[in-house]
């Protein structure tokens, strides 16, 4: 019988990161620019949703109103399992 040897080209690639000195810091990041900072105080004057902020409304409307394991509808009338 014949050995059949391994496929070839179906190597395991391990990433490994470069040591951290190598790597270049990141760029500071910069503020907002006036109109940006002036637009997301208006909103949050007037209550409105932030973007990047938490909103407890959203977490609110989101949430699943049945408890686990319970379900609205009706059964199928042919009972067929669909």
């Amino acid at each position: 019988m014949t050995a059949i040897p391994p496929a070839a080209g179906r190597r395991r690639r391990i990433f490994v990161p470069p040591p951290a000195e190598l790597v270049p810091p990141a760029p500071p990041q910069l503020p907002d620019p006036p109109i940006y900072r002036d637009l997301m105080r208006t909103w949050a004057d007037r209550g409105r949703t932030l973007p990047g902020r938490h909103d407890p409304e959203w977490v609110r409307l989101a949430a699943p109103l049945l408890g686990l394991g319970q379900f609205s509808g009706s059964r199928d009338p042919r009972r067929d399992g669909r």
